[in-house]
């Protein structure tokens, strides 16, 4: 049983996401590097799509990271800093993009393919339904 739990640990520990931000990018201000680290958050790393820039051990990742940093230290807003680098790299960086025009089948996908599942399965168990009606007769 020991065993069991030790396994069961150490799958745990390896399921977790590793943390990318090394320590020399760290800001010395940990009310500034929290701040950077949930403008981190916000933000798709390029290079891995799937993952923010704060969980990406890409290069790119990292300049991203020390970009968001640098902007901070000159004093830039929260919301400037994400401006800054949407310009930079695009809408497609931002985990949560904004409703446009360009993006409003990224926002109503998932209402329509749940409205289309329910219509389909409306009409499968109507069928059923008739089906069973036919063989009783």
């Amino acid at each position: 049983m020991r065993k069991f739990f030790t396994l069961l640990v150490l799958a745990l520990i390896a399921l977790t996401p590793a943390m990318a931000v090394e320590p020399d990018e760290l800001l010395d201000d940990p009310a500034m590097e929290e701040r950077a680290r949930e403008i981190s958050k916000q933000l798709r790393c390029v290079v891995c799509q799937s993952q923010s820039i704060d969980d990406s051990n890409a290069p790119l990742a990292k300049d991203m990271r020390l970009l968001v940093r640098e902007r901070l230290l000159k004093g830039d807003s929260d919301d400037q800093v994400i401006a800054f680098l949407v310009e930079r790299y695009g809408d497609y960086i931002l985990l949560k993009p904004p409703v446009q025009s360009n993006t409003i089948f990224l926002w109503a996908a998932p209402i329509i393919i749940f409205l289309l599942a329910g219509v389909m399965a409306v009409l499968y168990l109507l069928r059923m339904r008739r089906l069973d009606d036919e063989m009783a007769d």
